[in-house]
């Protein structure tokens, strides 16, 4: 089974299997330590063999002993033509964990540190990440600064991430826009936030969920126990809730992109197969109405 069995999009003129890997992950193990370096180069290179084409990273998902994207430029450097790498800007780390948000005479830093991580000329796309606290805010100082940088072959295509309708409005009214990440997933699908992904499909933008495993768990990962509809459609179909999480992530529309993250190589090959599972209407409609549950802290 190989990640082509999802089908596939365009990110601009870059195509993708609709079954990404996000590297979120590997730079850290289940405890919360420092990964196997080993066994993190190995995941990524097992997903490049199983059809994986779309990479998901960015510059601050590094841990005390491990950088992201520095894994994957060890483990796939020189990259396949076919590879694309996402990543995203305006959010950073100092080297202590400590969060900051850049301005927007920072970003060509961010992109720039991105670039030499990853051992890269450019960027294929950069999304551009907006704090909760600009929710209601303009984003086109920063959008615009990386839409010079764009003109300036620098990046190839531009994103915006945990955005509102609006925002996509505005950026697009900038430069074009390839993709949108929002959370999205059982259990978190509003009418509100249904209806923007449909209009992301209108307008030809991918929608790319992040948490479409994790859940209400965020940052903190899938929970031991999952709710009750989930479990018994998986048992149904004989596999993991996770699968089936990802199954109904991709069944949201053929422009819904799927980036699970993982660090564990039998993990990344079932999340790989949930690209072939089909649901059926009655158990879309099931998960469909799921209601949120308690959010767990990271």
């Amino acid at each position: 089974m190989t990640a082509a069995a999802a089908g596939s999009w365009k990110l601009g003129d870059l195509t993708v299997n609709r079954v990404g890997f996000g590297a979120m992950r590997l730079t850290t193990n289940a405890g919360g330590g420092p990964s196997d370096r080993d066994r993190a180069i190995a995941v990524l290179r097992k997903a490049v063999e199983l059809g994986v084409n779309h990479i998901d990273t960015a510059a601050f998902y590094f841990s005390s002993t491990r950088s992201a994207n520095e894994l994957i430029n060890r483990a796939l450097s020189p990259y396949p033509d076919d590879l694309v790498i996402t990543s995203k800007v305006w959010p950073g780390r100092d080297p202590s964990g400590e969060w900051w948000w850049a301005t927007p005479a920072q970003l060509r830093g961010q992109v720039e540190e991105n670039l030499r991580q990853l051992g890269r000329d450019h960027l294929d796309v950069v999304n551009l990440r907006l704090p909760p606290s600009v929710q209601t805010e303009s984003l086109a100082e920063h959008f615009g600064v990386l839409a010079e940088l764009r003109d300036a072959g620098l990046i190839r295509h531009l994103g915006v991430s945990n955005v509102r309708p609006g925002h996509l409005a505005e950026a697009r009214a900038i430069a074009p826009v390839v993709c949108v990440q929002n959370p999205y997933g059982v259990g978190g699908a509003s009418p509100e936030h249904r209806a923007f992904l449909e209009a992301c499909g209108e307008q030809g933008v991918a929608f790319v969920p992040f948490f479409a495993i994790a859940g209400d768990g965020r940052e903190a990962g899938a929970s031991g126990t999952d709710n009750a509809e989930v479990l018994a459609v998986a048992g149904a179909h004989g596999v993991s809730p996770a699968q089936i999480r990802l199954a109904w992530t991709l069944q949201q529309g053929a422009h819904v992109l799927a980036i699970p993250g993982t660090g564990n190589p039998d993990h990344l090959a079932d999340n790989v197969a949930a690209g072939a599972l089909r649901l059926s209407d009655e158990e879309m409609a099931r998960l469909n109405a799921v209601e949120p549950g308690p959010a767990r802290q990271p």
